[in-house]
């Protein structure tokens, strides 16, 4: 047995640095590939990222479940700890493919293929009000996504996710999900999901979004393996 560390960081803040979606980071060369679904699990956060080159930016994703080729917010958090760690990568590598990454002031975003990431169940509510009161025991299949116009002239929504089939009852922000409604409204957007996590969306047709946000770093931890 053996002691891993594991860095953690919170992706996709509000401006006053509160909320965003908890992202566990870990040297790949500590784990092997056998063990990480494992560690993923047992660590509790939606996604854990697997660094397997610092240098080059490739990185492997987990959920309790298994495998993901792509992930919004395990990307745009490794994105800004890699440049805090002296490697400001421009390319991210996944294994759904390379991975552009930008930085604007605090902000870093990645560009991916709309078409990545998981599949949605996509509600549109009435009101704020509606997607804030809804019941997560409600949705308890696959992946549902509730959102309504909190903005609509400035493309401001309010969002909520659940995820059930990966063990996640509430995701705090999914980017994934985000670039896929982008392409749906065919706009910019600021979304506000969860408690207050906030995402930036950028629209680039045909089948590309960006998304991007705020990134702070959480307490380590340590696990076991």
């Amino acid at each position: 047995m053996a002691d891993v560390p594991v860095e953690v960081v919170r992706v996709f803040t509000d401006p006053d640095g509160r909320f965003g979606n908890p992202l566990g980071i870990i040297d790949g060369r500590l784990v092997p590939e056998t063990a990480r679904q494992r560690v993923a699990a047992d660590l509790g956060y939606s996604e854990t990222v697997y660094v397997d080159d610092a240098a080059t930016g490739t990185l492997r994703i987990y959920s309790a479940t298994g495998e993901m080729p792509f992930a919004g917010h395990p990307t745009v958090g490794a994105a800004a700890w890699l440049h805090t760690h002296g490697h400001a990568v421009d390319t991210l590598h996944v294994p759904a493919g390379p991975i552009p990454v930008t930085r604007s002031g605090d902000l870093f975003a990645v560009r991916a293929d709309v078409t990545w990431g998981s599949t949605w169940t996509w509600h549109q509510l009435p009101t704020p009000a509606d997607v804030l009161s809804a019941d997560p025991a409600s949705y308890d299949a696959g992946h549902t996504y509730l959102w309504s116009w909190q903005d609509e002239a400035a493309g401001t929504i309010r969002s909520r996710a659940f995820a059930p089939a990966m063990n996640v009852v509430e995701d705090e922000a999914t980017g994934s999900a985000v670039t896929q409604l982008t392409a749906q409204l065919a706009r910019d957007l600021l979304v506000i999901q969860g408690a207050g996590s906030h995402l930036h969306t950028t629209h680039q047709p045909p089948q590309h979004a960006t998304v991007g946000g705020r990134v702070l770093p959480a307490g380590p931890r340590t696990i076991t393996i």
